[in-house]
């Protein structure tokens, strides 16, 4: 598992205040499946952005990350977010059945243990409560550019990316299904048909 000097390196290159990947898509989404009120965990919450985003909606959040330094700027930017340090490979800092929803935007590719991961979010969630995430998409078109072009490819499998998953529609959905998920859903999104550059997906947690 990498190490958490490994996951501060990266950040350290990372200019602060940065806008997210998509990030007026992402909040809209988050915002149309979260309510005020509720508890949502936001998971690999960066520099909090917008965990910021669903706090001044009334939703009550938590923050959590595996760097310091993106906390760090999250603090010092919005003072009253709840931002917590987690462990990699560890089990998060917050407590069984606890959240209404749990939020990880641009986090499960880079997650090495897909299945521990996946285990966490059912446990922190609610029996009903949601899973919404994005991650990147790999659909038909973009996996045939990166095929006939050496140079994309080079880019997009760089050795030294923090990237170790690559997802498609089908395959988000059917995994997230094998894990005990029900109602799942993932739509393409951002960019031309046939080519999108997101993967928007929800997911509720079953009741056993």
């Amino acid at each position: 598992m990498p190490s958490r000097s490994y996951h501060e390196a990266l950040w350290e290159g990372v200019p602060a205040g940065l806008e997210p990947r998509e990030f007026a898509l992402r909040r809209r989404f988050l915002l149309k499946h979260v309510a005020a009120g509720e508890r949502v965990l936001d998971v690999g919450c960066g520099e909090g952005r917008l965990a910021s985003e669903l706090a001044r909606a009334g939703v009550r959040v938590v923050g959590i990350d595996v760097a310091e330094i993106p906390l760090l700027r999250a603090r010092e930017r919005d003072p009253g977010l709840d931002l917590r340090l987690t462990d990699a490979d560890g089990p998060w800092p917050v407590e069984d059945a606890s959240f209404d929803a749990v939020w990880a935007g641009e986090t499960i590719e880079h997650v090495a243990d897909t299945a521990g991961w996946l285990s966490q979010a059912r446990r922190v969630l609610r029996p009903g409560g949601r899973l919404l995430l994005s991650t990147p998409a790999h659909g038909r078109l973009r996996v045939l550019w990166l095929a006939l072009s050496r140079r994309a490819f080079e880019a997009h499998f760089d050795p030294r990316s923090d990237h170790l998953r690559f997802y498609t529609r089908s395959g988000l959905t059917r995994l997230l299904g094998e894990f005990g998920f029900q109602e799942v859903s993932a739509r393409a999104a951002a960019g031309p048909p046939g080519a999108r550059r997101q993967l928007l997906a929800r997911a509720v947690r079953s009741r056993w």
